[in-house]
């Protein structure tokens, strides 16, 4: 009989939590949540003030049996689930399902998990926070609401299977929203004129580039423009007006938040947020480490906090001044932004003395790189200031004013160790160094150019830029960026091209029926407006079925008006230039489960369909013939030749060039030739 139950999410958190209390004490593992509303209708009571019907989740009958086995022989159970309010509403459910009255002492919880941690908090449980479960059950049951009310009538108008969700509804308007800025989008002409000039002393060289004319800035739109400023300086003297010194100081990032981790193993380490959010996990709930044993390295990895504990901040600062020295260290508190569940910490290592070098060989590569990611980061926050010397100087020539800017590292501190990146790659300060000039000197021009450039729509989001942008809009939470984006590339809603996100037709017209008839719930105003409210909830400020009552009223209203508007309405398929082969019928296209495709309109009666053959404009390097792009099970794309493999065998991971020379023989290297996957025979 065990003398301690501990009950935590996943096997490999209870397998190190094992390891640090021994003795009597038994850990076990729900797997997650053990209850939850049924898939098979909606399973909220709108007729009963929105009451939940939780039931156990099918394929877990004999792990509660074993748990409610376990926890009546046990003196005392512990309800040890992830420190988030999902966590604190699966120890509910363990605690309504092993009978543990709600007002039991029986919750504890880990920001890490290491040996003193775990047993401090053993020692310390407390009651489950209903404030955190309810903010939870609010969120679940208004978005299955949402989700089970609106879905049906996408079934109807645009295909089976469709769904739509609050929050991921948000993101695809965003993603739709950016594609239609891109496609209205009108390129502006604009030139800069760049003078290569010399100092006649030091002989050395640097660019100027034109900025205007007396003082004030001018902006050059056309070809013309540039010849006539270029016929009025011609000749002229290029003297220095002004020159001005200065000091630069950069300031290190904050440690990582969910967000600014999701992002930056994007950015870094092409990372999709699904991946990261799993190699976190694992690092958190704990990998064996020569001399600590099994221990997890980093802090809890679902917060939107920036604050740090005084004892990670004395670990930071020894570690620094003896690797450094004390001018690399300076003692930093960031500000934590407003709304931000400031529950846990920001994700660090655990233990500073467990440095990258000395745990690799116990991660993985991928658990490595994200380590490392995390480390570097935490220490990089506690140290110094990087500081730059910088010189702008002026240069007139003829009322024509030149600018040169340059820069030089004085001190590196922080970026000795970490530079955080941005969308566009890192956010490098290149040394720019200017030979030293005085007032009224005059320079010797080399040579002067210009260069027609075209303004440029704006990017497509990537998996970081929306995460940053629903953060900066206040949607969604820490535990949820990752699924809403996982969910809406799954749906066939967005597709990923390298690592730009793009709407589908599917996606579109999903998104139009939407903000055609529900403005309000893909609202982002109104969607962040939800999420305060959970906040509310969570702080015991709201009762969290008023939140429900206040949304389902104009909510209902305005399904019953939509509904009623669309009884009716029949979304025409658009229609194609091919015939059909059967019946002769002009086909449509149609939406699957893998995009676009071409159907006959006279179904039932004929049911040809055809697949939409995407191809490139380059001939096959083999044959000359047509090269196809096609997707595999996983959507990532190959090319290959139409006449593969009757007579032509080209097949590859890379887009074929004009002029490209292939070998056959490269097909059959794992990087070129995609896989053919195949069901394995089973054995007689």
């Amino acid at each position: 009989m065990a003398d301690k139950l501990i009950i935590v999410e996943s096997p490999a958190k209870a397998n190190t939590i094992k390891k640090f209390l021994g003795g009597s004490t038994k850990v076990m593992a729900s797997m997650g949540h053990i209850r939850d509303l049924p898939k098979s209708k909606l399973g909220v009571d709108t007729e009963k003030d929105f009451e939940p019907e939780y039931i156990n989740i099918r394929g877990k009958g004999d792990l509660i049996k074993d748990l409610k086995k376990e926890a009546k022989s046990a003196k005392k159970v512990y309800l040890a689930t992830d420190p988030d309010r999902e966590g604190e509403a699966i120890a509910w459910h363990l605690a309504h399902i092993l009978e543990i009255p709600e007002d039991s002492v029986c919750r504890v919880t880990f920001n890490e998990i290491t040996k003193e941690t775990v047993q401090k908090s053993i020692k310390e449980p407390r009651k489950i926070d209903m404030n955190l479960t309810d903010a939870q059950q609010a969120r679940r049951v208004l978005d299955r609401i949402v989700g089970y009310k609106i879905s049906p009538l996408l079934w109807k108008k645009v295909k089976k299977g469709l769904s739509a969700g609050r929050v991921q509804s948000v993101a695809v308007k965003l993603i739709c929203d950016r594609e239609e800025e891109i496609e209205n989008f009108i390129p502006e002409e604009y030139w800069n004129i760049f003078a290569q000039l010399k100092d006649k002393k030091s002989k050395k060289a640097f660019e100027a580039k034109f900025f205007g004319k007396d003082g004030k800035k001018l902006e050059i739109h056309s070809q013309k423009e540039v010849d006539d400023i270029l016929a009025k300086i011609k000749g002229g003297d290029y003297i220095v007006k002004d020159i001005k010194k200065a000091e630069k100081k950069r300031n290190p990032a904050p440690p990582f938040t969910t967000s600014t981790m999701q992002q930056e193993a994007s950015r870094k380490l092409n990372f999709t947020l699904k991946r990261t959010m799993s190699i976190a996990q694992g690092l958190y709930e704990g990998v064996k480490v020569p001399e600590k044993g099994t221990v997890g390295l980093i802090t809890y990895m679902r917060t939107d906090s920036t604050r740090i504990s005084d004892e990670a901040r004395a670990a930071a600062k020894k570690y620094i001044e003896s690797n450094y020295g004390a001018k690399y260290y300076e003692n930093r508190y960031y500000k934590t932004k407003q709304n931000a569940q400031d529950a846990h910490e920001a994700i660090r290592p655990t233990y500073v003395e467990l440095s990258p070098d000395k745990v690799k060989d116990s991660l993985t590569p991928e658990q490595f790189k994200l380590y490392n990611l995390i480390y570097n980061r935490f220490i990089a926050s506690q140290m110094s200031t990087a500081i730059y010397d910088t010189t702008s100087v002026d240069i007139n020539v003829n009322d024509y004013i030149f600018k040169a800017n340059g820069q030089t590292l004085k001190f590196k501190g922080f970026m000795t160790l970490y530079v955080e990146d941005n969308d566009n790659g890192k956010e490098t300060d290149d040394v720019v160094t200017l030979p030293e000039l005085e007032i009224n000197q005059i320079l010797e021009e080399k040579k002067i150019e210009s260069k027609q450039s075209f303004t440029e729509p704006p990017a497509r989001y990537t998996e970081a830029s929306l995460v940053k942008s629903l953060e900066e809009k206040g949607i969604g939470r820490p535990s949820t960026y990752s699924p809403t984006i996982t969910t809406i590339i799954e749906r066939r809603y967005i597709q990923k091209d390298k690592k730009q996100l793009c709407p589908t037709e599917l996606g579109k017209i999903v998104n139009k029926l939407l903000i055609e008839n529900f403005k309000d719930i893909i609202n982002v105003e109104f969607t962040a407006k939800i999420e305060e409210e959970f906040d509310e909830i969570a702080d015991g400020k709201v009762f969290w079925k008023n939140v429900i009552r206040d949304f389902y009223g104009p909510f209902s209203t305005e399904l019953a008006r939509v509904e009623k508007e669309l009884e009716h309405v029949v979304l025409v398929d658009e229609v194609s230039d091919v015939p059909c082969d059967k019946c002769g019928r002009m086909m449509v296209y149609k939406y699957g489960r893998f995009g676009k495709f071409l159907a006959c309109p006279g179904f039932p009666e004929c049911r040809n369909t055809k697949a939409i053959v995407e191809t490139v404009d380059v001939p096959c390097p083999c044959c000359g013939a047509t090269v196809q792009v096609r997707k595999t099970k996983r959507r990532k794309n190959y090319y290959i030749c139409e006449n593969n493999p009757a007579s032509c065998n080209y097949i590859s991971w890379n887009k074929p060039k004009v002029g490209e020379v292939w070998n056959p023989d490269e097909a059959t290297d794992v990087e070129e030739k995609p896989k053919k996957r195949g069901r394995k025979k089973k054995s007689k």
